[in-house]
């Protein structure tokens, strides 16, 4: 595996290296003839800009183009970088939830999930979830990032994690055909699954979307099952208002800590909600310099002040993949980051004004 001159690439899971510095070394490696992947090599003449010598820091990753819609047909072989020379340890290739068409792929490595693994427990911990609470998560797996990230930090916590599988492709297409009464079904079959398991395990960990535990919350016996026995519950996927958060906090799950993940496969990973009063905003701060978020008028793409919504721009930056200056079908506010951190963070998160005007959203369990 190519290691010279990219040390800071392989800093250990927890540090958080200067910025601009990682972001040069990671032009260098993904643009370089032996260690880049085949898909930014192809790519590197058709740019316009020279990214190992106009790439400088975080703001620059706004000079390339969104390659998203690109990673609905490209090889996922293609998206590993040859300065691994065979040695990628491939966890996963994940796939987008295909809400505004055919889902993109993206190769997920071992190095990188340990990284986002080990940042993503620190925040867990901070939530009081301690080693060997029983988890309990209804959620995508399959294809789907997050299935797989919720089970891997189940374990690391040395924790049992019982799952019930759900398909949000399949819900979404229904209600497009127009067959509510076959959503409806197929949700309840979740709900009743997720019961058998309220019922009979110790959970006190339970990991959903809104959708579902807007559901769940209609059982009475569930809401009692719930606040007996679980501590923790984590939501993410579909939007959760504000409203709606507040309720669930103070009235329906009262005394249980309710904190959200906002994430998807672009960024290869997700943000925990950043600890704060109940009555505040849900903030979420990206595991930067790898991560990083920007929010920005989605006509000029210039920043939004802080305080006002606009569309999210996500980047990913990381030894094992490279997927910058992509448009998000989110919207939210922009954020101060915590000191040390750079690009911004975003809260009360939903899906974009635009697209739901078009009709060109469809949420259903997910």
């Amino acid at each position: 595996m190519s290691s010279g001159g990219f040390a800071i690439l392989d800093v250990p899971p927890g540090t958080h290296p200067e910025p601009d510095e990682y972001i040069r070394a990671a032009m260098r490696w993904h643009f370089g003839e032996e260690t880049g992947s085949t898909f930014w090599l192809s790519r590197k003449d058709s740019l316009g800009f020279d990214p190992v010598r106009d790439v400088r820091g975080i703001a620059d990753l706004a000079k390339f183009p969104n390659v998203a819609e690109d990673l609905r047909e490209v090889r996922a072989e293609d998206l590993i970088p040859r300065g691994y020379d065979g040695a990628a340890q491939v966890i996963g290739v994940f796939e987008s939830g295909g809400t505004t068409g055919a889902p993109k792929r993206v190769v997920f490595l071992d190095d990188w999930v340990e990284r986002e693994m080990a940042w993503q427990y620190a925040r867990y911990t901070a939530y009081g979830i301690r080693p060997r609470m029983n988890w309990l998560a209804v959620a995508p797996t399959g294809p789907h990032m997050i299935g797989d990230y919720l089970g891997r930090i189940a374990a690391r916590f040395g924790s049992i994690s019982y799952t019930v599988d759900m398909d949000p492709r399949w819900v979404k297409r229904l209600l497009r055909d127009g067959k509510p009464e076959e959503a409806e079904a197929y949700t309840e079959h979740l709900v009743s699954q997720a019961a058998a398991l309220l019922r009979s395990q110790d959970i006190a960990v339970l990991a959903t979307t809104p959708p579902m535990l807007e559901r769940l919350s209609r059982h009475d016996e569930l809401v009692e099952l719930i606040n007996r026995k679980v501590e923790v519950i984590l939501w993410a996927g579909a939007h959760l208002d504000a409203d709606s958060r507040h309720l669930f906090r103070t009235e329906i799950f009262p005394g249980i800590g309710l904190y959200g993940l906002y994430g998807n496969t672009m960024t290869l990973g997700a943000s925990p909600e950043r600890l704060g009063r109940d009555d505040d905003l849900c903030v979420f701060d990206a595991n930067s310099p790898f991560v990083s978020y920007s929010v920005v008028d989605p006509d000029t793409h210039e920043p939004v002040p802080y305080g006002e919504r606009g569309q999210i721009v996500t980047n990913h930056v990381s030894k094992s993949a490279l997927l910058p200056n992509n448009a998000e079908r989110d919207e939210g506010i922009r954020i101060k980051p915590p000191a040390g951190s750079v690009g911004d963070s975003v809260a009360d998160v939903t899906p974009l004004k635009s697209l739901v005007d078009a009709g060109a959203i469809t949420v259903g369990v997910y």
